[in-house]
């Protein structure tokens, strides 16, 4: 393994260097342990040491980061972890920008009570495209920001005047129930399905606002059957957990399209729980739309999870179990 020359950054700016670098330095070992380089700080200046490809991903997030700070944005275990995942997919090729543009702020999904910036060069795609698209279909396991993004933009479109409503939804199926069997009134059966939705609408918004917006009818939150007859105009439309649709569902939710709207679509096609014989209106609708022009179509894997590090280990394993098949001999026998 070669090792290039140290490479030294000096900053102008002082006053930022305590942030930039974490308390007890903890944001450059972080960095030393995620991109394999080793950074001395003195003074105003950092030092890399360890090959030269290494020493670039570092650089590139160390000014990704204090460009954040520069715009007023914060820095965090969370951001550390982004800007040395996106320098990594840069040195691999896979980055679809550069780490500077997504943490100067350029993506920033600006909402009440928090700015919201793409992890990733697959979340950088996404964002763009549920900006820019009639329709945006985000894809991929637990974790990747599908929904969490698709939010944040629906609310900051909204706060900018550029729609009037917010419409979530989902389908009302989960693995093993079925609602008639679920105690309570039908809002009470319904409301656990849709929590994922108000708790993203939570983290963007303060409660009495998103409380007034509700009692407005800016932001309806609704069980995706109670989309029949409706056309949706002004509107940022989301579906989350649309791998839970039939065929005949996904395409009423999408003819609801109505004048000057968006409409995001997330799903995970490993995670199907519709009975065996019926065939998921997600996986029916990427198929037969994927040449379609003005459609976006976001394929997220498991090096975009954002949750525990444990998750991201997770969602690889059932994928590399997935491609290699079930294996009789290797399943538990209760003993």
């Amino acid at each position: 393994m070669t090792t290039a020359e140290p490479l030294k950054l000096q900053f102008e700016d002082n006053t930022l260097l305590p942030l930039l670098f974490g308390e007890h330095d903890s944001n450059l070992a972080r960095l030393e342990e995620l991109l394999d380089v080793q950074i001395a700080s003195f003074g105003n200046e950092l030092t890399l040491l360890g090959p030269p490809d290494r020493q670039e991903a570092a650089r590139q997030a160390i000014d990704a980061l204090h460009q954040r700070l520069r715009k007023g944005l914060v820095v965090g275990a969370a951001e550390v972890d982004a800007a040395a995942r996106l320098a990594q997919e840069m040195a691999s090729g896979e980055a679809e920008s550069d780490v500077a543009s997504l943490h100067a702020g350029e993506l920033t999904l600006v909402t009440r009570r928090r700015h919201v910036t793409p992890r990733s060069g697959r979340q950088a795609a996404y964002v763009r495209a549920l900006l820019g698209k009639d329709l945006t279909f985000g894809l991929g396991p637990a974790g990747t920001g599908k929904t969490y993004l698709a939010v944040a933009t629906a609310v900051a479109l909204k706060l900018q005047g550029q729609i009037d409503r917010i419409i979530l939804s989902r389908p009302a199926v989960e693995a093993g129930e079925r609602l008639g069997f679920l105690p309570g009134t039908m809002e009470e059966k319904i409301n656990p399905y849709l929590r994922p939705l108000y708790d993203a609408l939570d983290d963007m918004l303060p409660g009495d606002q998103l409380v007034k917006m509700m009692e407005r009818r800016e932001i309806e939150i609704a069980p995706l059957a109670f989309m029949r007859g409706r056309t949706l105009s002004h509107s940022f439309i989301i579906l989350d957990e649309a791998q839970n649709t039939t065929a005949t569902q996904m395409k009423m939710f999408l003819t609801r399209l109505g004048e000057r709207s968006r409409m995001a679509v997330t799903g995970d096609l490993s995670q199907v729980d519709l009975p065996r014989h019926e065939r998921s209106g997600l996986q029916e609708a990427v198929n037969v739309l994927k040449n379609v022009p003005g459609i976006g179509f976001v394929q997220f894997t498991g090096s975009d999870v954002e949750r525990h590090p444990l998750v991201t280990r997770i969602v690889r394993a059932y994928d590399q179990a997935l491609e290699e098949g079930p294996r009789e001999a290797d399943l538990f026998d209760g003993k």
